[in-house]
């Protein structure tokens, strides 16, 4: 991340659209279960206010510094902050119940390594498990904000596409125009046919 968006991403402006807008919309009607994995949790807002939803919270971030950080910070809670590539993550298949990732997938530089973290999150998810998220969709501003900074941005159209390949089914998308999308699928078992959806709200 550029300096801007670190700036941006630790400001209580930000922290507040995550509380008021973001979690709830992505978690209405969800039961994530009681181990989840937070894939790529930045500075943290995020985490402070999931890990009082859930039992337990593993949050896989690359970022060294970041990762630090939130591990300082979350010592003696139910939290746990791993630094790792979620494209490789060293976890055994089906460990978690959940997964969540927020605004972060735009992130990860290729849609080739998109497509692996996906698949990643496929594999330690248990049979049924949720995943769930969002990410921003394009615009001019989005842009400007990541001069200098990684930037792939996802298409929320082929994204169940790009879910079912990884191993999900049951995928939902609801696009919120011009800002976000929103994303719900589960790890594909027999109990739970393919039912893609793609809502513009």
């Amino acid at each position: 991340m550029n300096l801007a968006h670190r700036w941006l991403c630790r400001s209580d402006y930000w922290r507040k659209t995550v509380e008021t807008y973001i979690l709830p919309w992505v978690l209405d009607g969800l039961d994530l279960g009681t181990n989840v994995l937070e894939v790529g949790p930045g500075p943290g807002v995020t985490t402070d206010l999931l890990r009082g939803r859930v039992e337990r919270l593993t949050c896989v971030e690359i970022d060294r510094a970041f990762a630090d950080s939130l591990s300082r910070r979350m010592s003696g809670r139910n939290v746990t902050v791993v630094r790792q590539d979620a494209t490789a993550m060293a976890f055994a298949d089906a460990t978690f119940d959940g997964a969540v990732s927020f605004t972060m997938l735009h992130h990860v530089p290729s849609e080739a390594l998109q497509n692996r973290l996906l698949a990643e999150v496929a594999r330690v998810l248990r049979p049924g498990g949720v995943f769930a998220g969002t990410d921003t969709l394009y615009s001019r501003s989005f842009r400007l904000l990541h001069l200098l900074d990684t930037m792939v941005v996802v298409d929320p159209y082929t994204f169940p596409g790009r879910l079912r390949t990884a191993g999900f089914g049951d995928v939902q998308v609801d696009v919120l125009k011009p800002y976000a999308f929103r994303f719900r699928a589960r790890k594909a078992t027999i109990m739970f046919p393919a039912r893609d959806e793609v809502m513009d709200g």
